[in-house]
C-alpha cells in the first residue's frame, strides 16, 4: 500500500521530483565527467608514456654527442635508461613538414607501432610514419615517401604507422596551440638510415629514464660532462606539460562546477522535502490514525529522498561518462589535441565515495523532513500545516512603505516569510547568471587573445627557420634584405637554475609587435631588456631592475636592466640586437619574418612556417573550446529553469489559499500572475546584481588557474554582459509565464475551505 502511495504522491508533485533529479543528475554527471576527464588523461597518457618509453630528462648541446658520452651518462647512479636522440624538421615532397626522428635505443623515447612491420634498426629505408599524419595526406604502407634537409633527400619506404609519447601533442612551435596533421607529422627512421642521409651519426641529445629529481640529476650532469649543461625535464616539454595541464584543467573545474549544481541540488532537495511533507502532513496524521509506526511512517517518507537520489545519481553517473567520453575520444574535443591510441575512460575510486556520502545526506534530508511533522499525537498530526505567523517588518514602520503598491507589499512580506525559498530562488538565479557571465567572457578573452597575439601582434606571412651551422651573418643578412624581413635569435639560459628563453630581435619592417602588460604594443627600447610576465612573477623583477642569467655551456654570466614587462606566449627575456650587443650577448639569428607572398627553396632554409597556419590550428582549438561553452550556456539555463520553475510550483503551492482569497476579492487571473512574474523578477534583478560580478571573478580566477601560461587578460564586452542578464531575465520571465497559467485552475472554495 505504502509503495502505491509514493508513486501517487511522486505522481502528484511530479514538477518537484523531476526537477530534484534533475538538479542531482546535473551536479553528479558534471562531477563525474570532469573527474573521468583528468584521471582518464592521466592514466591514458602514463600508459602510452610507460609503452613508449618518455624520458624523463633530456640533455641538449648543439655541439652533439657521441657514444661515449652516452656510457658516462648511463654510468650515473639512478639512471635506468638512455638514448642519443635526434630530431629535425624535414621537408615532404608536397611541402609538408615532418619531423624525422633517431633514436639509438628504441626502449627510450620510441614508439609503438599501430599497423605495419615492427621497428627493425638494422632498416636503412624504413620509415615509421606518424598514423594521424599518415591518415590526413592519403598515406599507406608500402608508400614511398622523400624527405629534404638543408639539401639532402631522403627517399624510404612507409615500413609502419606509429604513435610516439614524444609527439602525444604534435605542435611545430609553442605559437601553434593545436596540431595541425595535414601540415605537420613526425616519423622515426633508424641509425642506419640517418647514416645514409647524412653519412654518419650526429645526436643532439641524450634522452634519460631515471627516478632522480631534476635538480639532483642536473648536478651529475654537470659534473660528468665538465660544464653547465642544457637539461630539460618531462615537466618542460610539450606533451607532458601540456597533458598535465589539461589534466590540471578538469581538476579545478571538477571543483568548481559540481560545487555549485551540487550545493543548488541539496538546497533544493531540503527545500522541496519540507515542503512535500509539510503538504502531506495530514496524510502523515491519517497512517498515524490507521494504526502505523512513526519508524514505518519515516522511512515511507524517507523513501522519497532514497528515490530521488538513486535516480539522480543513475542518470548524473550515465551524464557523466557521456561527457567524458564527449571530452575523452579520438574525435572528441581532446582527441583533436592529444594523440594516443588508447582511449578507455577511468574514474577516480574517490568519486563512487562521493556519490555515497551524497546519497546518504540526501537520505538524512529526507528523514529530518519527516520527523518534525511526526511530533505529538495522531490528532496534532491530522491538522494541515500552517506557515509561522508573520511579524511586522522594520520597513513597514518606515513611511516607505505606506507608498509602496500592493503587489510590491504582498511579495516582500512572502519572501521574508519564506526565506528559505527566496535564498534558493536568489543562489539559482546567481548561478544561472555566474555561468553565463564566465562563459561568454571566456569567449571575449580567447577572441581578444586571438586579436592581440595574432591578427596585429603577427604582421608577418611566413617565419622562416634558417641553417645557424651553415649560414653566416652574411647570409642571414642576406636573405633577409632578400625577404624584407626582420629577424630574431634565441638561446636558452639559466636564470637561479630554471631554464628560460632570451630572444634577441631586430625588428625594421613591422613584422612583429610586443604586447604590453598594461595593454596596447611597445616598442622596444636599446636602454634594457623586457620579460615576460611570468618571468617577472617568478624570479621578482619590475622596470628599473637587473636580471642576470648565463647561457647553457658557458660560464660568462650577463645581467641586464630590466626596461619593461611584456605579455608573451613564451617564458622570455626579450632585447634589440643592439642592447644585447651592448651587454657582450652574441646569438646567432636563426629565424626570420617576411611580409613575402611566397618563400622560395634555398639551401640555407630548414623550413618555413606561414602565419595562417598557425591561425588555422587556433581556430580548431577555438571550436573545441566553443562547444565547451555552448554545454555551459545550456547548463546555465537548465539550471535557471529547474531552479525557478520547482521554486516557483513550491510558492504557487505555498500561496494557494492566499490566490484563491484574491479572486475572491476580485483579482483577475493576470492580476494574480503578475504579482508571481514580479516576485520572481524582483529576485531576478538582486540575482543578477551579484551574479555578474561573481562571474567576472570566477572567470577570472579559472584564466589564471587554467590558463597562466597564455598570459591572458580578461575581457568582457558589452554584448557579453547585456546577454548573460537578458538571457537571465528571459529564463525567469519563462518560468514565472508558466507559473503564473496555473492560477486559471484555483478552485476558490476547496481553498477556502482547507484549513477547517
Amino acid at each position: 500500500m505504502l509503495f502505491r502511495k509514493l508513486l501517487r504522491t511522486a505522481g502528484k508533485y511530479r514538477a518537484q521530483f523531476i526537477s530534484m533529479i534533475v538538479m542531482t543528475a546535473l551536479g553528479i554527471g558534471v562531477f563525474v565527467g570532469f573527474n573521468t576527464e583528468w584521471y582518464t588523461i592521466e592514466r591514458d597518457t602514463a600508459s602510452l608514456f610507460e609503452r613508449t618509453g618518455f624520458a624523463d630528462q633530456r640533455v641538449i648541446d648543439a655541439s652533439g654527442f657521441s657514444h661515449d658520452d652516452l656510457e658516462k651518462v648511463r654510468n650515473i647512479p639512478g639512471v635506468d635508461g638512455a638514448t642519443l636522440y635526434i630530431s629535425f624538421n624535414t621537408v615532404a615532397s608536397d611541402g609538408d613538414t615532418v619531423a624525422l626522428t633517431v633514436t639509438s635505443d628504441p626502449d627510450v623515447s620510441g614508439f609503438i607501432v599501430t599497423s605495419g612491420e615492427a621497428y627493425d634498426e638494422k632498416n636503412a629505408d624504413g620509415i615509421w610514419l606518424s598514423d594521424r599524419y599518415a591518415k590526413e595526406n592519403g598515406v599507406e604502407e608500402g608508400d614511398t615517401l622523400t624527405l629534404g634537409y638543408k639539401g639532402l633527400n631522403f627517399t624510404g619506404r612507409v615500413a609502419g604507422l606509429i604513435k610516439s609519447g614524444e609527439y602525444m601533442i604534435c605542435v611545430p612551435d609553442p605559437t601553434q596551440l593545436m596540431p595541425d596533421y595535414s601540415t605537420y607529422g613526425y616519423a622515426y627512421v633508424s641509425p642506419a638510415a640517418l647514416r645514409q642521409l647524412t653519412g654518419g651519426e650526429f645526436y643532439t641529445q641524450i634522452n634519460v629514464k631515471t627516478k632522480l629529481q631534476t635538480k639532483e640529476f642536473r648536478e651529475k650532469i654537470d659534473r660528468v660532462f665538465g660544464k653547465t649543461m642544457l637539461t630539460v625535464s618531462k615537466d618542460d616539454t610539450v606533451s607532458y606539460a601540456e597533458a598535465m595541464g589539461e589534466s590540471e584543467e578538469g581538476k579545478t573545474m571538477g571543483s568548481i562546477l559540481p560545487v555549485l549544481f551540487l550545493a543548488i541540488s541539496v538546497l533544493t532537495m531540503v527545500t522541496t522535502m519540507h515542503r512535500l511533507t509539510a503538504s502531506e502532513k495530514t496524510q502523515i496524521g491519517t497512517l498515524k490514525a490507521l494504526g502505523f509506526k512513526d519508524g514505518t511512517i519515516t522511512a515511507h517518507y524517507t523513501s522519497y529522498a532514497a528515490l530521488i537520489g538513486v535516480t539522480g545519481t543513475a542518470a548524473g553517473v550515465g551524464i557523466g561518462m557521456w561527457l567524458g567520453w564527449f571530452i575523452m575520444n579520438p574525435n572528441g574535443s581532446m582527441g583533436t589535441y592529444i594523440d594516443m591510441d588508447d582511449w578507455s575512460l577511468h574514474t577516480p575510486p574517490f568519486v563512487w565515495i562521493v556519490l555515497l556520502l551524497i546519497n546518504v545526506f540526501l537520505i538524512f534530508i529526507g528523514f529530518l523532513s519527516v520527523r518534525k511533522m511526526l511530533a505529538g499525537t495522531a490528532a496534532d498530526a491530522l491538522r494541515p500545516y500552517t506557515p509561522k505567523k508573520m511579524r511586522s517588518l522594520l520597513i513597514e514602520k518606515l513611511p516607505l512603505w505606506d507608498k509602496l503598491g500592493f503587489g510590491a507589499k504582498w511579495n516582500l512580506r512572502d519572501n521574508l516569510r519564506h526565506k528559505t525559498r527566496s535564498a534558493m530562488t536568489l543562489f539559482g538565479t546567481v548561478g544561472c547568471t555566474l555561468l553565463l557571465v564566465a562563459s561568454f567572457g571566456m569567449k571575449d578573452t580567447m577572441d581578444a587573445f586571438l586579436d592581440t597575439f595574432y591578427n596585429n601582434a603577427m604582421n608577418y606571412s611566413y617565419r622562416i627557420n634558417v641553417d645557424t651551422e651553415k649560414a653566416t651573418e652574411e647570409d642571414v643578412r642576406s636573405l633577409a634584405e632578400k625577404y624584407d624581413a626582420d629577424t630574431c635569435a634565441q638561446a636558452s639560459v639559466q636564470i637561479d637554475g630554471q631554464t628560460s628563453l632570451v630572444e634577441i630581435y631586430g625588428i625594421s619592417h613591422d613584422t612583429l609587435r610586443f604586447v604590453g602588460d598594461e595593454g596596447g604594443y611597445v616598442t622596444l627600447s636599446d636602454r634594457g631588456a623586457y620579460v615576460s610576465r611570468r618571468v617577472a612573477e617568478k624570479f621578482g623583477v619590475s622596470p628599473g631592475g637587473t636580471l642576470s642569467f648565463s647561457k647553457y655551456g658557458e660560464s660568462e654570466e650577463y645581467t641586464v636592466r630590466i626596461e619593461g614587462v611584456l605579455c608573451s606566449m613564451s617564458e622570455s627575456v626579450v632585447m634589440t640586437e643592439d642592447y644585447a650587443e651592448s651587454v657582450g650577448l652574441k646569438c646567432p639569428a636563426g629565424l626570420l619574418m617576411t611580409k613575402a607572398d611566397s618563400v622560395g627553396p634555398d639551401p640555407l632554409i630548414i623550413n618555413t612556417q606561414s602565419k595562417q597556419s598557425i591561425i588555422d590550428s587556433f581556430d580548431t582549438f577555438l571550436e573545441v573550446m566553443y562547444t565547451m561553452l555552448v554545454l555551459l550556456v545550456g547548463a546555465a539555463a537548465v539550471l535557471g529553469i529547474v531552479v525557478l520553475y520547482n521554486l516557483g510550483v513550491m510558492s504557487y503551492t505555498e500561496r494557494y489559499r492566499e490566490m484563491a482569497a484574491l479572486k475572491v476579492l476580485g483579482f483577475r487571473d493576470r492580476q494574480i500572475g503578475g504579482l508571481l512574474i514580479s516576485q520572481n523578477m524582483w529576485m531576478t534583478l538582486i540575482g543578477v546584481i551579484i551574479g555578474v560580478p561573481a562571474g567576472v571573478g570566477v572567470l577570472a580566477y579559472l584564466l589564471k588557474a587554467l590558463a597562466s601560461e597564455y598570459e591572458l587578460d580578461l575581457h568582457l564586452g558589452a554584448l557579453s554582459y547585456v546577454g548573460s542578464v537578458a538571457l537571465t531575465f528571459a529564463v525567469s520571465l519563462i518560468v514565472g509565464l508558466m507559473i503564473s497559467r496555473k492560477n486559471k485552475k484555483i478552485d476558490m472554495v476547496e481553498a477556502l475551505k482547507a484549513q477547517e
